[in-house]
C-alpha cells in the first residue's frame, strides 16, 4: 500500500483538491488497491470543516467525489505516510519544522515538482483570491506527474 497526504496551510483548498483529483485518477487507473489518499493542514483553524465553496464548486464541476473533513497534521504523519506533498515552500517548511530529526525529509515533495505543463513552483492559496480554475489547474498537472512518477518508482 502506498500512503500518500496531501499538505497545505488549512486543509479546506488546495490539499482536499489535490486529494480527490489524485484519488479520481487513481481509480480512473484501476489502481486504488494500492494506494491510500488523505489530505491535511498545517494548521487547526479549520478542523472538521468540510472544503470551501470554491473547492466543492470546481470538483463537482468535474463530477470528482470528495467528501473528506479538514484535520490538521501531526508528527505521526511524517511516519506513517510514504509521500508527502506540499502545495508551497511554507507547507514544505513547516513539515520540516515538524519533522525535528530529519529521518523523514525524503517523504516530502512539492506537488508541483511533479508538474510537466507549469513552470511554477508554488500552487497559490485561492482562499481569499479565488482562481479557483487555476488552482485546479496546477493541482491536475502535478497529480499527473505525480502518479506517474510513483507508477515509474513501483512498477504499476
Amino acid at each position: 500500500m502506498i500512503k500518500i497526504t496531501f499538505v497545505c496551510m488549512g486543509n479546506i483548498c488546495r490539499s482536499p483538491m489535490a486529494e480527490a483529483v489524485f484519488s479520481d485518477m487513481v481509480k480512473k487507473a484501476g489502481l486504488s488497491k494500492y494506494f491510500e489518499i488523505d489530505s491535511a493542514g498545517t494548521s487547526g483553524y479549520h478542523v472538521g470543516d468540510r472544503p470551501c465553496r470554491g473547492t466543492r464548486e470546481i470538483l463537482a464541476r468535474r463530477k470528482i467525489e470528495y467528501n473528506g473533513r479538514s484535520r490538521r497534521v501531526s508528527a505521526g504523519d511524517l511516519d506513517y505516510f510514504d509521500y508527502i506533498v506540499t502545495m508551497d515552500a511554507d507547507n514544505l517548511a513547516d513539515m520540516e519544522y515538524l519533522d525535528k530529526r530529519g529521518k523523514n525529509r525524503h517523504k516530502f515533495h512539492k506537488l508541483l515538482d511533479f508538474s510537466t505543463q507549469n513552470n511554477v513552483s508554488d500552487v497559490p492559496d485561492p482562499y481569499y483570491a479565488g482562481r479557483f480554475e487555476y488552482v485546479y489547474d496546477l493541482i491536475f498537472d502535478g497529480c499527473q506527474g505525480l502518479l506517474a512518477h510513483i507508477r515509474q518508482e513501483h512498477n504499476l
